[in-house]
């Protein structure tokens, strides 16, 4: 292949990986239906059992665990739209370097809630 000659993906085969991304995310979809179900349930029955600040941080934990998989999501939909090895590359560098930003959003947040959690229980035993 000369370097002017591109690999390039054919419109099947991505039409065919873009069908599965949708499948995929709408198991996932119903999968965190059923978790959001269980843990409503779970949390109502120990309601008195868990701080309330701890709450604040389940919450938070499966919104962000959403938008971690909406990302993903959206990445694996551009990937199976790449028309070449060059945009794969692309999509997957850009992706990388948003994520890590947001990981470290996201540890900071939990570090937050973690802690505004742990003092507000510290405050209701005093």
């Amino acid at each position: 292949m000369t370097q002017d000659q591109k690999f390039e993906i054919p419109q099947e085969l991505r039409q065919l990986a873009e069908e599965n991304v949708e499948r995929a995310r709408q198991l996932y979809l119903q999968f965190m239906d059923g978790v959001g179900q269980a843990m409503a349930a779970w949390s109502s029955a120990s309601s008195n059992v868990i701080a309330p600040g701890f709450h604040e941080v389940q919450e938070r934990a499966v919104k962000l665990a959403n938008e971690n998989a909406d990302a993903a999501f959206k990445l694996a939909k551009d990937v199976a739209q790449a028309k070449d090895l060059q945009q794969l590359i692309d999509l997957q560098t850009r992706y990388v370097q948003s994520q890590m930003k947001w990981y470290a959003y996201q540890s900071q947040e939990f570090g937050r809630l973690m802690a505004k959690a742990i003092s507000d229980t510290k405050k209701t035993q005093s």
